[in-house]
C-alpha cells in the first residue's frame, strides 16, 4: 500500500464538534421484518381481489347442503308419501283475454342461430300476443323454457309455452323486467 505524504486535511484540530449524521449499523434479522411486511400486503391484496371477483362475478353461492341432506338421512326409508295433488291450470291460448300493459312478454335466445328470438317474437305476434322485448340470453341453453313471475302469469305462461311447442313452464324471480320470459334453448325449432 502506497504512502502519501501528510498535509493539511489529515490534521483534524481537537476542539471541531462532530458535524453530520451517524447511522447505527442495521440490526440482525431487520430484512426479515421489511420481508413480512411486504408478503403481508401481497396477501392482503390477492385476497382483496379474490373477493371482489367472486362478487363481481356472482359466483358465491352460500348454500347449507347439511340441512337438506341430514332430513333426507334421518327419514326412515319404510314410511312412503303420496306427492300432494297440483292444482291444474288450465293454458290461456287467447292473447285478447290477458292486458299487455300488466303482462309483459320477453323473449330470449339462449341459443348461436342468430334471429331465433325475432321469428319467435313474429310467431307469436301473429296470433295476436304482444312481445314487449327480445333479444339474447346472457348464457347457452339446452332446453327452452318459458319463466312465469307471478301465479297470476302461470296460465298465459301454459298458453304460450303451448303455442311454441316447450313443455318446460316453470316459476322464478330471475327475470324481474316481464311477467313471462321465454329462454329459447337448442331444442327449439322454428
Amino acid at each position: 500500500m502506497p504512502k502519501f505524504d501528510r498535509d493539511r486535511f489529515d490534521d483534524v484540530p481537537a476542539d471541531l464538534d462532530r458535524v453530520g449524521a451517524h447511522r447505527a449499523e442495521k440490526r440482525p434479522g431487520s430484512g426479515w421484518i421489511a420481508f413480512a411486511w411486504a408478503a403481508l400486503a401481497v396477501g392482503v391484496l390477492v385476497g382483496a381481489g379474490v373477493v371482489y371477483l367472486g362478487v363481481a362475478n356472482n359466483s358465491f353461492q352460500f348454500v347449507n347442503p347439511s340441512s337438506s341432506s341430514t332430513a333426507a338421512a334421518e327419514a326412515p326409508e319404510t314410511e312412503t308419501t303420496a306427492p300432494a295433488p297440483t292444482p291444474s291450470v288450465t293454458p290461456l291460448t287467447d292473447p285478447s283475454q290477458i292486458d299487455p300493459s300488466v303482462t309483459t312478454i320477453t323473449v330470449l335466445n339462449g341459443t348461436a342461430t342468430a334471429g331465433l328470438a325475432g321469428s319467435a317474437s313474429d310467431r307469436l305476434e301473429a296470433v295476436g300476443w304482444v312481445v314487449g322485448t327480445q333479444g339474447n340470453a346472457s348464457e347457452r341453453v339446452a332446453t327452452s323454457t318459458v319463466y312465469y313471475s307471478a301465479a297470476d302469469d302461470e296460465a298465459a305462461a301454459l298458453g304460450l309455452a303451448q303455442r311454441l311447442g316447450i313443455t318446460d313452464v316453470e316459476s322464478s324471480d330471475a327475470f324481474p323486467g316481464a311477467a313471462v320470459t321465454i329462454v329459447l334453448g337448442a331444442d327449439y325449432s322454428l
